[in-house]
């Protein structure tokens, strides 16, 4: 049995075990969005599955994941469409999370691993396999994945003076991002035109073609940082209030950090490894979750959810409307529209508070 108290100053209730060994604090509106996001993400995960070019129902689709379904079906549910929703799920929560960490540690919105040097990282890493190396789709997301964590621990040893202070962590990976960009475009136009093709359509981002060894990868990574990212992101709201603040309320702020980043770094690394670089989903997901839940915290669940939400539709609209265009240009496009709202709404803060 657990004792359910509402806190008297806050509309939140704290759930408690009997020993009062662990308590989790749930607002009811972020409770309630998160339920409408799950049922959102399962309703259009279904909508998936059953539509294409070989339409199926539901039920036809039940029947074949439990085995019951004949050859051409079980073909078209197990093989091409549930490996893609998966990937689609399992990378679009990470790129989320990856995004509501570093934006809660930098306390700016734009504090992204499209604009810190992570995703260029990786990207750079899956060039090099592409046109250097000249590897297949396993060995690209191998090379991706070391590139994101090799430029993540660049970034860190020039910012890491004193301490991991987040504001020149973001300095120097803006840095960091503008030189990769250029050695990536060094890159593809040194490359043959196959190979320029090939690096040009994996920088876009996409989910054709992904089969379990996308998934697996993806899966087992996440199932390795989830963990600490709960354990350690219920310090993230303390974190925003300050050192000192967080220091006093017994938070070990840079090994928090340390393991924050980290985590972050290793969901953005093997999240671009299997589906390329879907632009601005990280940016943008934990920004709209908080709206929606109207939290001074970073949401990480809902954020999750909302990162899955985002790109299942844009994989939809590929799918529907622009077949064989890749997802990432559905979201870059996204990501665009909500980062210039962004941007003229906080010039209006500004303005307003002159």
């Amino acid at each position: 049995m657990t004792a359910i108290k509402e806190h008297p100053r806050m509309s939140t209730r704290v759930l408690r075990t009997p020993g009062g060994g662990l308590s989790l604090r749930i607002t009811p509106r972020a409770a309630i969005v998160v339920a409408l996001l799950a049922i959102a993400v399962f309703f259009l995960g279904a909508v998936s599955m059953t539509t294409g070019d070989y339409p199926l129902s539901v039920g036809e689709v039940i029947q074949t994941l439990f085995g019951f379904g004949d050859r051409s079906t079980e073909f078209i549910v197990t093989t091409l469409r549930l490996p893609r929703l998966l990937t689609a799920l399992l990378v679009g929560g990470a790129l989320a999370v990856s995004g509501a960490i570093l934006q809660s540690l930098s306390g700016n919105p734009l504090g992204s691993p499209d604009f810190i040097g992570f995703t260029e990282g990786a990207a750079a890493g899956a060039l090099l396999t592409i046109i250097v190396v000249h590897g297949g789709m396993l060995q690209v997301s191998l090379g991706a994945l070391v590139g994101g964590v090799v430029t993540a621990g660049l970034i860190a040893l020039l910012a890491l003076k004193g301490g991991v202070h987040t504001f020149r962590l973001v300095l120097v990976g803006i840095g960091v991002n503008a030189m990769l960009l250029a050695f990536n475009s060094y890159l593809i136009t040194r490359a043959s035109w196959q190979d320029g093709l090939a690096a040009q359509a994996w920088l876009v981002g996409g989910l054709n073609g992904r089969g379990w060894e996308h998934v697996v990868p993806v899966a087992i990574a996440i199932a390795v940082l989830l963990p600490p990212a709960l354990v350690y992101g219920r310090r993230l709201s303390l974190l925003e209030m300050g050192d000192d603040s967080a220091k006093g309320l017994g938070v070990p702020v840079q090994r928090s950090r340390v393991v924050l980043l980290g985590v972050s770094v290793g969901l953005c690394s093997i999240a671009t490894a299997a589906a390329g670089p879907i632009a601005f989903l990280a940016l943008a997901a934990p920004q709209l979750a908080k709206r929606l839940t109207r939290s001074s915290g970073p949401g990480l669940a809902a954020a999750a959810l909302m990162g899955m939400l985002l790109l299942v539709t844009s994989d939809l609209i590929t799918q529907q409307f622009l077949t064989g265009l890749p997802v990432g240009l559905v979201t870059g496009a996204i990501g665009g529209l909500y980062l210039a709202w962004l941007l003229v709404s906080r010039r209006g803060v500004s303005r307003a508070a002159r």
